[in-house]
């Protein structure tokens, strides 16, 4: 099943309630896109293998787009790690599976950062995929998205399909977790903060008969010692790379099919928990707990072959967190 025109194809957004796949959705009506096929979870489990096939076989996408996943934080997929490991596993081994069965020519699976070793030299280059130890806190998710990119590889080099594989960085923004047991860092970082700006509001308007000491502010707690280095990208610009990477790049076009996506600049969780307090609002004290883990040190993408294939992002990183809060006071908050 070619694909001469992205534009007059049905393109099936597996996961397009997600982080991603929302904004994937976005940028494709952005740029013209119509033909688009989707379905939630009720509608349809790709954990279920009978069930992808039912629904690639009555459907027919031409292009299938991959950013169903189960995704956390540090906690979650320390607490969780068969949860991450096996339901990614069933999700890409179903979905590309019956996306090849069906004849679809052109796919691009959305992996992630962390599937590159823990002590990979910074920043991290695509050619560094399999060269030492994972991060432990992560690696059962990890490992499910390296066998996604193996599928995609392996298919390309037997079959001569067109499956590209592309690893964000992290990603934030419209649609994000705010749950503090699941979450990432930066929208952890936004609802901490909020809260922390709320309290001190409240007791600060409690007024006559407020309990001594209330109108203290409230302290933040943050986990770890903020030294780790990250580096993050608001999510609207991975969805504009996927349409970028839809209409100007196929996997024969890059080694192992395979493109690094983010700014490539990062800075300390420190720094990112001032940028997200300033934006905020909050004016407390803030207190690090360096019982907590802080995960790998550090994590850069070299974004290298992507930017010199003509693609970059958008959306610098303060504007994002306006952005981000934004949309938090509006549906979370």
């Amino acid at each position: 099943m070619s694909v001469t025109d992205p534009k007059r194809a049905r393109i099936y957004v597996a996961g397009h309630t997600g982080l991603v796949g929302s904004a994937i959705v976005r940028a494709l009506h952005e740029a013209g896109y119509e033909q688009l096929v989707v379905r939630d979870f009720h509608e349809l489990d790709l954990s279920d293998q009978h069930a992808t096939r039912r629904f690639f076989e009555k459907e027919r996408p031409e292009v299938v787009i991959v950013a169903a996943a189960k995704v956390g934080g540090i906690l979650a997929n320390w607490e969780q790690p068969w949860e991450f490991v096996h339901q990614n596993l069933q999700i890409e081994i179903n979905v590309i599976g019956e996306a090849h069965a069906a004849g679809v020519q052109k796919l691009i699976f959305l992996g992630s950062s962390c599937i590159y070793p823990r002590e990979a030299p910074q920043p991290l280059r695509e050619e560094s995929l399999l060269s030492g130890p994972l991060e432990e806190t992560n690696r059962p998710y990890a490992i499910a998205k390296i066998a996604g990119i193996e599928l995609c590889r392996s298919l390309n080099r037997e079959y001569g399909r067109d499956y590209l594989s592309l690893m964000p960085t992290n990603l934030y923004g419209p649609g994000d977790n705010y749950d503090l047991q699941t979450s990432h860092v930066l929208p952890a970082l936004i609802r901490k903060f909020h809260e922390g700006k709320v309290a001190v509001r409240r007791g600060g308007e409690a007024g006559a008969g407020t309990p001594a000491g209330l109108d203290a502010p409230v302290p933040v707690r943050l986990w770890g010692t903020g030294a780790p280095l990250r580096e993050f990208l608001y999510v609207d610009d991975v969805g504009r790379a996927v349409v970028f990477c839809l209409e100007r790049v196929h996997a024969a076009d890059v080694p192992d099919g395979m493109l690094n996506v983010g700014c490539g600049e990062d800075l300390t969780i420190r720094d990112l928990a001032a940028l997200v307090q300033r934006a905020v609002g909050y004016e407390g004290p803030v207190e690090w707990d360096g019982s907590k883990p802080d995960g790998t040190s550090r994590k850069l993408m070299d974004v290298s072959r992507l930017r010199g294939l003509g693609w970059a992002p958008r959306v610098p990183l303060e504007d994002g967190i306006r952005l981000a809060y934004d949309w938090f006071l509006e549906h979370r908050a």
